[in-house]
């Protein structure tokens, strides 16, 4: 019989990388919450339409990677390709954006049918970060911030800071008109794709990775010059925000970002090495008008999306990959049928009142040297051991792994010194 494989680029999470991930979660929700940011979880599965509305019908991600079916209702249903807009439609749902402010984020995966390669899954995992309500430039430097932070956390180097402003719908127009005329001057240089994009959604030639493009890319009319004032005053004012905390950043012209609803602010980290061609390990930016196109009032937002399988990527890459967990104590077991179950009850009575310290005990019996090679191999520090003797007086031996004396104590005077 032929032995079920896992879905093309959706890949399990082995033990040992799945307490990497935890640990790393950790220390990402532990500055989430230095920030004030609340955590929300909203449904993988959304109606087709949301993310169509929201992402844009002229993008990659709408025309070829979604994972899109239709129930038994005849309702269309997607996985969900991205977290925002699911967020977005559940706090307008849920009443949480009527003259309030919100700072929240949710963690877990999204689903692209792409090309899996190095940083690039069917299956990945993102940390999402949305802020609502602030209409001012210092939430996106706070948002900025943050995405800083957590990278600093996790003590990831050789990154670097991309920020643009895609301005407000009026300037984008105008922008918009731009490209067409400057890209149709180039027609014979563009590929298929941006060919398809050049009446439908031009900015989105200007994150083409195609090298035969390159020099006409450079080339191009920059969005700078189409802001309005009231744009510009904007971008001003953030990266003053910015040169105030001294943040580092390059003013990236061509940074567009890869869906429709940005604009203003858009940043991103990337990464100079590590991680080859998908080297942005966080993006994001504005989107003030998402919430009233998916049905809510005028509300203004911004966020930011970052990619776990390429942060651990890089982390590895770094060797800045956390250690793996080991027990505190390994408890060999060597006693008689009779005192199984005793012994057992000892060591669940241990795992009960020493709540946060980690207990493995050995299962399955075993010589006393076969348990003690896997005491050391687990690397626990201490070994307790439990045999006839100790059982009989209510005793337990405590061995150091790595030096000092081995001795016999009383399980309940032990217990309460190790809490």
């Amino acid at each position: 019989m032929t032995a079920f494989k896992n879905v093309k680029g959706m890949n399990d999470l082995l033990p040992a990388q799945a307490g990497q991930w935890a640990q790393i979660e950790t220390r990402i929700k532990s500055v989430l919450s230095s920030y004030q940011y609340q955590e929300t979880r909203s449904p993988l599965v959304e109606k087709t339409a949301l993310f169509r509305r929201s992402i844009g019908e002229v993008t990659d991600v709408v025309e070829k990677e979604m994972y899109s079916v239709e129930d038994r209702d005849g309702e269309q249903l997607t996985l969900r390709p991205e977290m925002t807009a699911g967020l977005v439609r559940s706090a307008i749902q849920n009443g949480m954006l009527h003259n309030q402010t919100q700072r929240l984020w949710s963690i877990g995966p999204v689903f692209r049918y792409e090309k899996p390669q190095k940083g690039r899954a069917r299956q990945f995992h993102q940390v999402d970060v949305e802020a609502f309500g602030f209409e001012g430039p210092d939430i996106d430097a706070e948002i900025i911030c943050l995405s800083a932070a957590i990278l600093q956390r996790l003590g990831v180097k050789d990154i670097k800071l991309h920020v643009n402003s895609l301005g407000s719908p009026e300037s984008r127009q105008a922008y918009r008109a731009a490209l067409i005329e400057y890209f149709s001057e180039h027609a014979e240089i563009l590929d298929e794709d941006s060919k398809n994009r050049l009446h439908k959604n031009p900015l989105r030639i200007l994150d083409s990775k195609n090298p035969a493009m390159a020099e006409i890319l450079m080339a191009a009319p920059q969005m700078i010059n189409f802001l309005s004032e009231q744009c510009h005053e904007h971008f001003e004012t953030l990266l003053s925000y910015l040169d105030a905390v001294g943040m580092e950043y390059e003013v990236n012209p061509r940074l567009v970002r890869g869906l429709d609803y940005y604009n203003r602010t858009v940043f991103e980290w990337m990464a100079s090495d590590g991680l080859g061609a998908q080297n942005t390990v966080c993006g994001g930016g504005r989107y003030d008008g998402l919430v009233e196109q998916l049905g809510g009032k005028t509300v203004p937002g911004i966020g930011f999306g970052m990619g776990l399988e390429r942060l651990m990527l890089l982390l590895e890459a770094q060797q800045l990959l956390p250690e793996l967990e080991k027990p505190d104590y390994y408890v060999v077991v060597s006693v008689s049928d009779e005192n199984r179950s005793k012994a057992f009850a000892i060591v669940e009575k241990l795992r009960q009142h020493l709540q946060d310290v980690k207990i493995e005990l050995n299962c399955g019996g075993a010589s006393i040297k076969s348990q003690m090679k896997k005491a050391d191999k687990s690397g626990a520090s201490t070994t307790l051991i439990l045999a006839d003797s100790e059982i009989a007086e209510n005793t337990i031996t405590v061995k150091p792994m790595h030096g000092g004396e081995q001795k016999v104590v009383d399980v309940d005077t032990w217990m309460h010194s190790a809490a």
